[in-house]
């Protein structure tokens, strides 16, 4: 046998034992593959179905069940201003402050990260990074206390200076990555016409950022939008205390807890995430608007 002829065979038997896309193992594999990914959606739209069933429940349990009796009722009782409208806007103010301080220091602590070089770069990354594995469970001990000698309890600016500070290490960390994309060339040619490294900054970098400051943003907001431990800890007026603390008096005594209004009060509580999510991804859809930024 020639050596073209056992090429030729080898490439045969290759072709061959090479598996269709309409083969029954294929077929067998996306069967199973799209099972799998049934059972999950299952699992994550049976919570959202029951949450909006049982809002409109006069007799809703923890089961999920369509109402014998459909009724509004239950958002009737939740909207009001002691128990809904005032947690709201003290989850707002507190969550888009957090985000808001954590955006800016994210921004002026990634910009000599990203741009100057030393020897202590790496360490301190890696410092930060292991700062954003801490719980924050570990750490409120002392802060209570720090906030008790300093007189900041019950102060809500204090809380969230101290949740943009807690989520501040993540922030950098995704902050630096963000702007390690934007390119130089286009802050030199900035300092060439006369521009400082802040002006650069302000001008050039962050409006090329939006789309990441955004995401950093966001994730902020939903960290301090969803924290119960704490404010929980350290505002102990109900006047200012969030929607995910105010979200408790729906549990009775005795284990007794109102199924109807705690679902009623979920689905508002998920607005104004959803209208932010909204906002951020029509108002700021795709990625890093850099094309024709730099020519070749």
């Amino acid at each position: 046998m020639t050596t073209a002829t056992a090429t030729v065979t080898t490439a045969t038997r290759r072709t061959r034992r090479a598996p269709s896309v309409a083969s029954p193992r294929r077929g067998a594999t996306r069967f199973w593959a799209n099972l799998v990914l049934v059972i999950i959606g299952i699992v994550f739209a049976a919570p959202l179905a029951w949450v909006v069933l049982a809002s409109v429940d006069s007799a809703a349990t923890y089961r999920v069940a369509w109402p014998t009796d459909p009724t509004l009722d239950n958002f009737a009782d939740v909207l009001t201003p002691e128990l809904t409208l005032r947690p709201l806007v003290n989850s707002l103010l507190l969550s888009t402050g957090a985000a808001a301080v954590t955006v800016v220091a994210s921004v002026l602590a990634a910009y000599p990260l990203s741009r100057y070089r030393s020897r202590f770069h790496a360490p301190f990354l890696y410092s930060v990074l292991f700062a954003s594995c801490l719980p924050i469970t570990a750490i409120m001990v002392p802060v209570y206390s720090l906030f008790v000698q300093v007189r900041l309890i019950n102060q809500p600016w204090a809380v969230a200076l101290f949740l943009a500070a807690s989520a501040l290490p993540m922030a950098l960390w995704m902050t630096k990555n963000f702007m390690d994309s934007v390119p130089v060339s286009l802050e030199e040619a900035a300092w060439v016409d006369g521009a400082s490294a802040m002006r650069a900054l302000w001008t050039i970098v962050v409006p090329l950022m939006r789309p990441a400051l955004s995401v950093v943003f966001v994730f902020v907001f939903l960290q301090a939008w969803g924290n119960f431990f704490v404010p929980f800890v350290l505002l102990l007026t109900p006047d200012w205390q969030p929607a995910a603390v105010s979200i408790y008096a729906f549990f009775g005594q005795y284990g007794t807890v109102a199924y109807g209004r705690l679902a009623a009060y979920s689905l508002i509580y998920s607005l104004p995430v959803l209208g932010l999510y909204l906002l951020v991804t029509r108002g700021l859809g795709g990625s890093f608007a850099l094309s024709g930024a730099v020519k070749g």
